[in-house]
């Protein structure tokens, strides 16, 4: 049985960021932990997919090379291009072709043939990789060195797998999201020329940031009673600066309020354990209905 998508069982976006990521496994891994199930076979196994989900995709680099294997898991054909016959004389246009190229025309040459539109050469793949760099670095360019993988025609229509490095140059003033694109540096084709390599490039937004189209998105943890009754909450934004921001009343989980450029969105705070005043506290709320 195929293995689940790592990004369906820890329940985030592709575009989670390693906080977000982090936060969700360690949820479901406190959910399905043997130790909090009774030792229940299906709680493990829950557990071992969840662990496993996480050594996927817990990182950056880990995320980059699941994101590179996973490009070809769809099947058919991994190298592109038409037809697909690698066998006999099917994949090389037939005997009438042949001849064409050896007489000069079909039939022996008594009598030339039309000649025959040549056919568009086949060609691989494009491969994509990832260029995550500091905004300094985008802000200023210069050259860097990438590492993908690259699928190139094995003996036997087998698939052989390189790993590649190459020095790209980005442009100073490179935006997030943007990508150059390498002639010839992407897949192989066992009948045709390479693809080409797609470089996109990736800005880091920071700690504990995400980007959310061209938005920088920051999680601020609230207390339930702060989202209902407002209140003022310490964030710190990326560059290192602390201040405090007002909290309004009956906010809600995922609302966001925008302070320099930055997207702050306010997500309910975990609470592992709670004491008995706050569970009292809790009980005289459900009470009242909240």
């Amino acid at each position: 049985m195929a293995e689940r998508d790592p990004y369906q069982v820890l329940g985030v976006s592709r575009g989670a960021s390693d906080a977000e990521i982090k936060k969700a496994f360690r949820k479901l891994a406190r959910q399905y932990h043997p130790d909090r199930n009774d030792g229940s076979a299906t709680a493990e196994a829950k557990f071992k997919e969840v662990q496993s989900a996480y050594d996927s995709i817990g990182d950056a680099k880990s995320r980059r090379e699941h994101e590179q294997n996973q490009m070809f898991a769809g099947g058919g054909n991994p190298f592109g291009g038409r037809g697909g016959n690698m066998g006999g004389m099917g994949g090389m246009g037939g005997m009438d072709d042949i001849l064409s190229q050896m007489f000069g025309g079909g039939g022996g040459g008594s009598q030339r043939r039309q000649q025959r539109p040549q056919a568009p050469q086949e060609r691989g793949h494009d491969a994509t990789a990832w260029l995550d760099v500091t905004p300094e670095q985008a802000k200023e360019g210069g050259g860097f060195n990438i590492s993908y993988t690259q699928l190139i025609p094995g003996t036997h229509g087998s698939i052989d797998r390189k790993r590649k490095t190459l020095r790209v140059k980005v442009k100073p003033g490179s935006k997030n999201g943007s990508d150059m694109r390498l002639k010839g540096q992407g897949h192989g084709h066992p009948q045709g020329v390479n693809g080409d390599l797609i470089v996109k490039i990736r800005i880091d937004p920071g700690d504990g940031c995400r980007w959310d189209g061209n938005r920088i998105v920051k999680e601020v943890e609230i207390t339930y009673s702060t989202l209902l009754l407002g209140g003022k909450v310490t964030v710190e934004l990326p560059n290192g600066v602390k201040g405090k921001i007002t909290i309004p009343p009956l906010s809600q989980n995922g609302d966001r309020q925008r302070i320099n450029n930055i997207d702050l969105e306010f997500v309910l705070a975990e609470t592992e354990k709670l004491t008995k005043k706050q569970k009292n506290a809790l009980d005289a709320l459900k009470d009242v209905g909240l």
